[in-house]
């Protein structure tokens, strides 16, 4: 009975890492593949987890009649759709109403009802080691992140979304993508159109963006960290670009303009040389800092995560989240030191920077931008 016993434990044990063999190369693009429907990283980890429970629950039954990987993408999508169906769309500011035009209004704190959009740390979403030598793979995989797609995506319906990314970004053929979605391949082509003409409405003109890692965009992000950090204005206003937009949640109020933009960090943001700490990572693609602010003992508390928009021109756009929370899901301590300052050199990582001052209210602003390589016929 004893040697039974250890037998069926080994046969257990041998299931289980067959199972995560065959499955765990595809978490990051799964959970990629959710967050780009969801708009939340958050959200976008439980559904991942929810699916590789179910897969497991259920490898038992799976034939083979299609993929390890298509039956994954099967179980998540149709998990995010049912997620979709009990939610309103996530939003960032400059998706709830106009600019404002006085740079010294007090920003205005949205109503509990309003679900923010989220960044998602470029680590977690990045093409693994198998794909780290197709560089190709890496800009396609970062272009489908950028905060404007995913968020001019939460306009488009949840079939809409799921058509879209099955097709566009991932590429599988529309007869899998209608038995995924228990549908025909008709209704897939039809969704499909509408999802594109509804994108191209949504996506004004594309910005000319850097890419996070080109040494030109880790400069300007120095500069401006280093203008943001000394809370240099003057040096604020010569690397925004004159269309620049700021928005931060969970306020409503943004701004359009170098010309309110500034004045409005000096005003309500900035503070004094010291008060923002920010340390260098990257989401959705983009060049991104986790934000901290002097607490009146000196340590620095974690404010949120901070993303830009960096062009050859400057900086057109920065998307500011104030939630605390985010400094972890980033791989950051909650709490960190001046000495910490020094990871602003660590090579290879985009740096960025924004915030609010403590105990003062904010916004920030941002459009839906142009979509990756979204929307358009393939």
């Amino acid at each position: 009975m004893v040697k039974q016993g250890e037998a069926h434990q080994e046969a257990a044990v041998e299931e289980r890492e067959a199972f995560a063999g065959a499955t765990e190369p595809f978490r990051r693009e799964l959970l990629a593949h959710c967050y780009r429907l969801l708009g939340s990283v958050d959200d976008a980890t439980d559904v991942v987890q929810e699916t590789y429970l179910r897969a497991w629950r259920s490898h038992g039954t799976f034939e083979g009649r299609s993929s390890m990987r298509t039956w994954l993408y099967r179980i998540a999508t149709n998990a995010c759709l049912s997620a979709l169906a009990h939610h309103s769309r996530r939003v960032l500011p400059a998706g709830l109403g106009g600019p404002e035009a006085d740079p010294g209004t007090a920003p205005v704190p949205a109503g509990p009802g309003v679900r923010w959009l989220q960044p998602v740390p470029d680590a977690l979403v990045a093409p693994g080691p198998d794909g780290a030598d197709d560089p190709a793979a890496v800009v396609v995989a970062r272009e489908d992140l950028r905060l404007a797609l995913v968020a001019s995506l939460q306009y488009l319906s949840g079939a809409q979304r799921a058509v879209l990314l099955l097709r566009d970004v991932l590429s599988f053929p529309a007869a899998e993508v209608a038995a995924m979605l228990g549908t025909t391949t008709a209704a897939v082509k039809s969704t499909l159109q509408r999802a594109r003409a509804r994108l191209r409405a949504l996506a004004p003109e594309p910005d000319d963006i850097t890419p996070p890692t080109g040494p030109e965009a880790r400069a300007l992000l120095d500069q401006y960290i280093a203008a943001f950090q000394n809370a240099d204005a003057p040096a604020l206003e010569r690397l925004l670009r004159r269309d620049a937009t700021l928005e931060a949640t969970p306020f409503t109020t943004w701004f359009a303009g170098n010309a309110t933009c500034v004045p409005y960090l000096r005003t309500w943001v900035l503070g004094s040389p010291g008060d923002w700490l920010m340390l260098p990572t990257s989401a959705n693609g983009q060049p991104a800092a986790v934000a901290y602010t002097r607490d009146p003992d000196g340590a620095y508390q974690a404010y949120g995560v901070v993303v830009l928009t960096v062009t050859p021109t400057g900086i057109r756009h920065v998307h500011s989240f104030h939630q605390p929370a985010l400094a972890a899901v980033f791989g950051f301590p909650r709490t960190a030191s001046a000495g910490d300052r020094a990871r602003r050199t660590e090579p290879g990582s985009p740096l960025a920077a924004v915030g609010h001052r403590p105990g003062r209210e904010d916004r920030r602003p941002g459009t839906p931008g142009t979509p990756g390589r979204l929307g358009t016929p393939g």
